[in-house]
């Protein structure tokens, strides 16, 4: 494998270089939100272009308030934009649906449910017959390696088991792109690694579109086929990075020459904008 080639783009429109001939997955068209407040108003984010293919992992890296979040968020539907538009398979997006599925960083599982309750719940709430709905628990249960944990509830499960069940409960649902805000953010570094491995394992299961909202270099070099960087704020996309690393990966990949070299580039990019923060 040779040294990385890193893509330099145009700042704020990072299109994706893979075939275009099909509609992608996902586009942001000058995309841009203004937060207004009592003393006046907060550009957040400048207007930013950029697409996403199916079945591509996309993260994006950025110093904090450069509006990772904010963009997530509007591709959830969560948040308006004050400009643009977000279309998925070509359709405009216009508020949160069931075509999206989303892992926040903070706990956000039923406790009144079991696990396998919690992975189920959304196709309970479709109509799908029981049996179904067992065979999708039992099919998530064993690709998250959370056998035998199906009838305990959160309260009895760890941080990062947790993220297991609410990474499976939003596979569970099938939907067009898994979108993930720092699901890892809270959890112990050890632990971290280890649901890298789990959600790149469930990824290469189900060939979901996700984009993925991270801090950290090191997950977003493993996890991605392509890091965007994003500017101190007003946010707007600096750079996209191709990652060529050779998949599936394992954890002994973060050793090699060319993670190092992704890794040093982006901690340059990231200093560079940390720096700019007043």
């Amino acid at each position: 494998m040779g040294t990385p080639q890193l893509e330099h783009s145009e700042e704020g429109r990072l299109d994706s270089k893979l075939p275009t001939t099909k509609t992608p997955k996902l586009e942001i068209r000058d995309v841009g939100k203004i937060f207004k407040t009592k003393s006046g108003e907060t550009t957040a984010l400048e207007k930013t272009s950029f697409t996403i293919e199916d079945g591509e992992f996309v993260t994006i890296l950025g110093p904090s308030g450069c509006g990772k979040s904010t963009v997530l968020r509007i591709v959830a539907g969560l948040e308006e934009s004050t400009s643009g538009q977000v279309l998925l398979d070509g359709k405009e997006i216009n508020g949160p649906g069931p075509d999206r599925g989303m892992v926040f960083q903070s706990y956000t599982l039923y406790p009144w449910l079991t696990v396998k309750e919690n992975i189920t719940f959304g196709l309970k709430l479709k109509g799908v017959p029981q049996k179904e709905r067992d065979d999708v628990a039992r099919h998530y249960l064993q690709l998250i390696d959370l056998e035998g944990f199906e009838m305990h509830y959160p309260i009895q499960l760890s941080g990062g088991m947790k993220q297991r069940v609410a990474i499976a409960r939003a596979l569970a649902n099938d939907p067009k792109i898994l979108l993930m805000d720092e699901p890892f953010g809270a959890l112990d570094a050890q632990t971290r690694n280890i649901m890298q491995e789990v959600l790149l394992k469930a990824w290469e299961e189900s060939k979901k579109t996700i984009l993925f909202i991270t801090h950290d270099v090191e997950e977003s070099i493993f996890l991605a086929d392509s890091v965007y960087v994003m500017t101190a704020r007003p946010g707007r996309l600096k750079k996209k990075v191709p990652i060529t690393l050779d998949r599936p990966r394992e954890f002994s990949v973060k050793g090699t020459a060319e993670f190092g070299a992704y890794k040093e580039e982006l901690l340059t990019l990231i200093r560079e904008e940390s720096l700019k923060i007043k």
